[in-house]
Formats: C-alpha cells, sequence, structure tokens
C-alpha cells in the first residue's frame, strides 16, 4: 500500500483552467489577510497587531461598515419574512411604530409574491417588474415597458447572465473600461472570451476617451477580435466618476456605428456628488428622438441594483436589467439562460419594488424615510471629502474630486527603493502599499493593478463607506512613515 494521499477525482491540474485564471482583486490575498486579523481581533488575542480595529475599505458592503437599513424597507420585509404578523395590526402600529403604509405595501406585495419562500417567475414578480418600468419612465421621461425588465440577484447576476449570451466564441470581444470592477474581466476569463480595455482619461476626471475606445476597438479587430459589446460604469467603479452627456452621446454614436450592444452598469447612480446622474437609456431615447430612425437598432442593457446607494442590501441579493432594442428571439434565450437559475431570491425583488416605489411625500412613512436616506447620503459626502482633502496633504499622492459612487482611486507614487524592495517580495509596488497599509493600520483597501491602470502608473482603491473620519487620520499617519521608510 502506498503511503501517499488517497487519490481525488479532482486535483489543482484537472479543473476548469478558465476558472483557475480568473482574478477577483476586491476578495484577493490582501482581504483574506484581514479577515484573519480580524479573527485574531475578534479573540482578544491582539499579540503584537498595532491597531484595534480592521478597516474594510476594499468592498463596497455598505451595513458591514454600520450603514443601518433604510426602516421602511426592514419593516416590510419583516412582514413578509412573518406575515401572521399581520395579524395583529394594532400591535404593529402602537407598540412597534409601524406606519399604516409599511403594512399596505407588505399586504400588497405578499398578493403579489404569494409567499417570499416560494419561487417567483423567472424573470421576476410581474408586479415588481411593472415598478421598476414605473421608476425608469419617472427618472428618464421615457416609455418603459416591464416585459423588457428582468429581476435579478443583483447586478452581478445580470453581468452574467448577458455575458454568457453575449460571449459566443473564445474569440469573442467585449470592451471594458479600465480601470475597471474586477467582475467583467474575471467572467471573461471563465467564459474564455477576450477583455478589450480601454483607457479611461485621469486627467478629464476619469472620463470616457472616444479616440482611446477607438484605438482598442481597432487593435482588438486587427488582432482578429469579433468585438460585441462595449461596458460603461456609470458612475465609475473604481474611479468614481460621474459621466457628462457628451460621453454618453459619444459611445452610443460609437456603438451604432460598430454594432456594439452597450452594457450600462448603472448600480451607483444615486451616489452623485457633483452633477446628476444621466442614464444611458435617456442618453439613447434623446438621440433617438433628435435623429429618428438613425440610432433604433441599439442594443442596450441597463443595470441597477439595491446592494449600493442609500440602500445598501448587498446581503438580499437584488437588481433589475432593461433591454432595449433586442431582438426578441435574444430576449427569448436570455429568458431560458435564467430559467436555469429558476428566480432571483424574492425577498430581494420585494427589495427591489421598495427601492424604486419608496415612501412618497404624502405617506406616514415618508419623513423617517427621507431622514435616513438624506443623513446617509450626507455622511458618504462628508467621508469622501475628508479623504480627498487627506489625500491632497500626502506627499505623492493626487486624487481626482469625488463625483460618485462609494470609492476614490487615488494615484500614488511612491520612492524606488519602495519598488526594490516590492521586486524582492515578488509584488506589484502598489499591492506591497497595500500590504503595509493594512499590516501597520488594520485598514485593507485594494491595489489598483486589481482594476488594471495605464503602465507606469500606480493607485489604490479605498471605499469611503467606514464610519467616522479616524481611520483616515491613520492612512496620512502611515504613508508618512512608508515615505520616510524608504526615502533615498
Amino acid at each position: 500500500m502506498s503511503s501517499s494521499a488517497p487519490l481525488r477525482a479532482l486535483n489543482i491540474d484537472n479543473i476548469n483552467p478558465h476558472v483557475k485564471a480568473a482574478r477577483y482583486a476586491v476578495r484577493g490575498e490582501l482581504a483574506v489577510r484581514s479577515e484573519k486579523y480580524r479573527a485574531q481581533l475578534a479573540k482578544g488575542d491582539k499579540g503584537d497587531l498595532p491597531f484595534d480595529t480592521i478597516i474594510a475599505a476594499n468592498i463596497g458592503n455598505p451595513q458591514q461598515l454600520d450603514q443601518k437599513p433604510i426602516t421602511f424597507f426592514r419593516q416590510v420585509a419583516s412582514l413578509l419574512e412573518n406575515p401572521t404578523l399581520l395579524e395583529k395590526e394594532d400591535i404593529l402600529t402602537e407598540a412597534l411604530g409601524y406606519k399604516s403604509d409599511v403594512i399596505a405595501r407588505a399586504k400588497w406585495l405578499l398578493k403579489e409574491v404569494k409567499s417570499v419562500g416560494a419561487y417567483s417567475q423567472s424573470q421576476g414578480v410581474p408586479g415588481i417588474r411593472e415598478s421598476v418600468s414605473k421608476f425608469i419612465e419617472g427618472r428618464d421621461g421615457y416609455p418603459a415597458d416591464s416585459a423588457n425588465i428582468f429581476l435579478s440577484a443583483g447586478a452581478s447576476s445580470g453581468v452574467n447572465t448577458l455575458l454568457h449570451i453575449i460571449c459566443s466564441k473564445p474569440e469573442s470581444g467585449i470592451l471594458v473600461p479600465i480601470p475597471q470592477y474586477p467582475l467583467y474581466t474575471a467572467t471573461l476569463s471563465v467564459l474564455d472570451a477576450r477583455c478589450v480595455p480601454y483607457y479611461l482619461n485621469e486627467s478629464h476626471s476619469w472620463g470616457t476617451d472616444l479616440a482611446e475606445i477607438r484605438s482598442a476597438y481597432d487593435k482588438a479587430i486587427a488582432e482578429g477580435t469579433d468585438v460585441k459589446a462595449i461596458v460603461i460604469i456609470n458612475p465609475g467603479n473604481p474611479t468614481g466618476a460621474s459621466l457628462p452627456a457628451a460621453d454618453i452621446k459619444s459611445v452610443l454614436e460609437f456603438a451604432a456605428e460598430k454594432k456594439l450592444v452597450v452594457m450600462a452598469d448603472e448600480v451607483y447612480q444615486t451616489n452623485v456628488f457633483e452633477g446628476e446622474f444621466l442614464s444611458f437609456k435617456k442618453g439613447l431615447r434623446d438621440l433617438q428622438k433628435a435623429s429618428p430612425g438613425e440610432y433604433d437598432n441599439i442594443e442596450l442593457v441597463s443595470l441597477h441594483s439595491i446592494s449600493k446607494g442609500m440602500v445598501g442590501e448587498c446581503g438580499h441579493r437584488g437588481g433589475y436589467f432593461e433591454l432595449v432594442g433586442f431582438d426578441p428571439a435574444v430576449a427569448a434565450e436570455i429568458y431560458k439562460f435564467v430559467s436555469i437559475q429558476l428566480c432571483p431570491p424574492v425577498i430581494g425583488q420585494c427589495i427591489v419594488e421598495m427601492m424604486v416605489n419608496p415612501p412618497k411625500e404624502s405617506e406616514p412613512s415618508y419623513e423617517l424615510y427621507k431622514s435616513e436616506y438624506d443623513g446617509i447620503y450626507e455622511g458618504l459626502k462628508k467621508r469622501a471629502f475628508a479623504l480627498y482633502e487627506a489625500f491632497k496633504q500626502m506627499e505623492g499622492v493626487s486624487c481626482q474630486t469625488p463625483a460618485g459612487s462609494m470609492y476614490l482611486f487615488p494615484t500614488i507614487t511612491i520612492p524606488p527603493k519602495a519598488i526594490e524592495q516590492a521586486e524582492k517580495e515578488g509584488r506589484k509596488p502598489d499591492e506591497f502599499y497595500a500590504f503595509r497599509l493594512l499590516d501597520a493600520t488594520g485598514i485593507c483597501v485594494v491595489a489598483g493593478s486589481g482594476f488594471g491602470q495605464k503602465e507606469g502608473t500606480l493607485h489604490f482603491r479605498t471605499t469611503f463607506l467606514a464610519p467616522g473620519t479616524e481611520w483616515v487620520g491613520r492612512i496620512v499617519k502611515f504613508h508618512k512613515e512608508f515615505m520616510d521608510e524608504f526615502k533615498d
């Protein structure tokens, strides 16, 4: 008998190589180490750690960082999960503070879904899709059809669905903004399809650059790539940038010229601090109105989620995408694909309905809802600008003014000695910086290389979700000590 370990059907050499090739920096080695430190601190075993708390600034997970749930959403959800509470309406209203519109919404949603423990239609509950279409109409001023709305388990699920449909062969290519949320490159890797990177313009507030997009497209075509779609993240992740109307128009015109599907990731549409959010759906309809017949064949899919904004219900996994201009036969295949996964979480669908149809000014819950919503928004804005002001003070750091989303993406310039030390440790310079930051402060950020960046530049992405501003001072102190340590 051999003393070696028993043979298994699966080993690292015979599993799907495309899964092994995928990279997802947001939850990579840095995040794993931070969770190890968190567990150590939770046991009361601080040891020689030079900090008492972990700040998870690596991921947009608002409620992990003490963002409070919106009361209206959670009260309605509690009744959906336990409908027997509705048998005691007097206790709900008199003792527990539930307003009449909370009870009315829960009853309506229960009528639509029957039970949150039951499967829904694969495309999502019809009544909830109707609420989404009304929201889109109100936002953009153009009609929306609930038949074109697909509810999903967060926007990530929608992205996965759409890329599965679009990528038909290894030569299929998708134009992806760099820096980008690594969901796109990771999913393309798993699908054995091609990422066609186009760089955003940091000197112009991380805006799109049509010449850069065209150059990336032409290069990919010359290399034999079948470029089929362009991804836009607006407001940007990790950059935080909000696109102006002119950028949206130029992307749509390019998509029409090259017959590309436009994938508009708009999950941060309420996280806008400068200017206003303009949807790609509105941009398309405006273009079609101005030039009748010229842009009618553009295929646009827009995605939204309950995970971000002031809702922050990441764990409930809810979102939607809207198809515009798609061939009905293709839409039928999308329906078949989502049917294989049965349906999105029904409680998540219900929270989508509340996100797109919150309490109105005339309703009893409005005052508290508005107070909570505005308080979260102002808190995020305050912390974003506190971080921005701190970065302005730091040697070798520059950062765009906070415009939207939940992130800042500063450029860092570090001394040659630090770069040499990073090479000795087998790390990229920005990864080396991020690991040193974590080990010294307990603050977990994501190195810019995890999102892609122009060669010769270094960045890191940080959220501004953590409460208070004390932790910002930790970054400033660390950076000074780091620069002093590695100065020539």
